[in-house]
Order: structure tokens, then sequence, then C-alpha cells
């Protein structure tokens, strides 16, 4: 099985991700949620391009990745699952269950400390939340996030397979809950007790602060109603609510260049034309 991974990881993250985009991509136009603030070409180019240059800059800084950590801490026999013995299919679930939780806490510290936040605010300044909102995050951002990640894999000493399938679940679930997709009421509630839905996840990019530090979760949702930042709805309802920071409610976020420099504290004159 590890060889499996190993051998198709390029083809599978690629694969799904190309087939969980293209998916809720259609569902938006067929389904849509809320009324968006500004067209798709040019917010989707921009986002479209931030998670190329992420991808470059992840292949430029890291010789191996979450992947191939797992591996090396496996043949190493780094970790906490590589020193007591469990079934493999029970190290799996629970490697998968523990890394969640953990990136569920990275997400709260991106939030609290305001060095982190400068960085991830890059990806709350969108505007409008659609799938590719799941895939807009400062290259900063990802290679810190990488960095935290392979951390944990080793302390864990998580099975390959399990680093891998949480990897793909995770994307999927981050375009999934950013998408702009219309559930049925009922099912909705119903979803949102085992997993993040879009409604649940909105609330999270709203620009009213109590609201933006809630719903940190982007696949299980039982941590935040086991810790206490679960918010149910929008106070102004998802239609009126208003999406992003509140201090970018112009046309930079929709800019490449601008949502690129943004971390480093330059002020952008809204009537600028950024590419």
């Amino acid at each position: 099985m590890t060889d499996f991974f190993v051998e198709y990881e390029s083809q599978l993250r690629l694969g799904i991700f190309v087939g969980v985009l293209l998916t809720m991509m259609t569902l938006e136009f067929l389904f849509p949620r809320k009324k968006r603030s500004k067209t798709r070409l040019r917010r989707w180019t921009t986002n479209l391009l931030i998670i190329l240059v992420d991808n470059v800059v992840i292949r430029l800084v890291f010789p191996i990745v979450a992947v191939g950590t797992a591996l090396l801490a496996t043949t190493k026999s780094w970790g906490i699952f590589n020193l007591i013995d469990l079934p493999v299919v029970l190290e799996i679930i629970l490697a998968m269950i523990i890394l969640d939780l953990l990136i569920y806490a990275q997400h709260i510290v991106f939030h609290m400390v305001p060095a982190f936040w400068n960085i991830h605010k890059v990806h709350h300044a969108d505007r409008d939340i659609d799938v590719t909102t799941g895939i807009r995050f400062h290259p900063i951002e990802m290679v810190l996030s990488l960095l935290y990640k392979m951390i944990c894999i080793v302390l864990l000493g998580a099975p390959v397979a399990a680093v891998l399938l949480f990897e793909l679940i995770l994307n999927a679930c981050s375009m999934f809950n950013h998408s702009n997709v219309k559930i049925p009421l009922g099912f909705e509630r119903s979803l949102r007790f085992f997993i993040v839905t879009p409604d649940m996840h909105r609330v999270h990019h709203s620009v009213i602060k109590r609201e933006t530090n809630s719903n940190y979760g982007f696949s299980i949702s039982l941590w935040d109603r086991l810790f206490g930042t679960y918010r149910d709805q929008p106070s102004e309802g998802h239609d009126d609510m208003t999406i992003g920071v509140a201090e970018y409610q112009n046309d930079g976020p929709t800019s490449f260049t601008w949502s690129l420099l943004l971390p480093f504290g330059k002020r952008f004159d809204k009537t600028k034309h950024w590419l």
C-alpha cells in the first residue's frame, strides 16, 4: 500500500484537485447560494495564479513534502505510531483524526497571532467566497503550514497512507466548504454534524470579527463544537452578510500582485489598477 501511495501521489493529488474543482464550479453555476459582488474571471484568474505560485514555491523550498516526510519517519521509526503496535487501519484512522485536530489548532493560531494573521488575511480578503477561495493562500502561509505539518507528521509517526489520504481529503474539503453552492437546508443541517459545510464555513469569512473568529474547522465539524468556536449562522444572514476583510472592500483582493504584496504592509489606493 505504501509503495502505491508514494508512486502515484502526484497523479492522485492532481486528479482529485481537478475533479473537485470542476465539480464545484459546475454546481456553483447551477445552484448558487449567494449573489457575487465581483465577476468570476478576474477573481478566478488571481486565485488560480496564486495556487500555481504556491506549488512552484513549495517545490523549490522543500526537497520532500508531507508524504515524503511520513515515509522518512516510517523508515527511521520516528514518532508515536512507530513506538506502539496498533492495527494498520486503526493507525490510519487515528492519525487522520489527530492531523485534522492539529490543522484546526493551526488555523486558530493564524488568526490570533498578528504576524500570522497578516499572512492569512490574503485568504480572507477575497470578497466572494467560492471554490477558488479554498485554494487562495499566500505562498508564505503554504510554506509555514507545510513545515508545521511535517513536524506533526514526524512527531506522530503518521503512516504514509494516512498522510496522503488526509491531504487529499483536506484539499477536497477546503474546496467544498468554500464553495458557493446551495444545499437543501434540512440536508445541510444534518451534514454539518459530521463535516464542515459551505454554510457553516461561510460564517468564518464574515467581516464581523466575532464571526471571523469562529468555525475554524476544515473537514471535521466536531472541533468547533467541542472547543466552543462554533457559530451557527451569520448575524446578517447569508444573503446580506459581507464577505472579506473590512478594510479591503475594494478591487484590491481581485488583483494578483495586490494579493501577493499584502502581507508586506504596503497600503494600496483603491483607485489604482493592479494586475
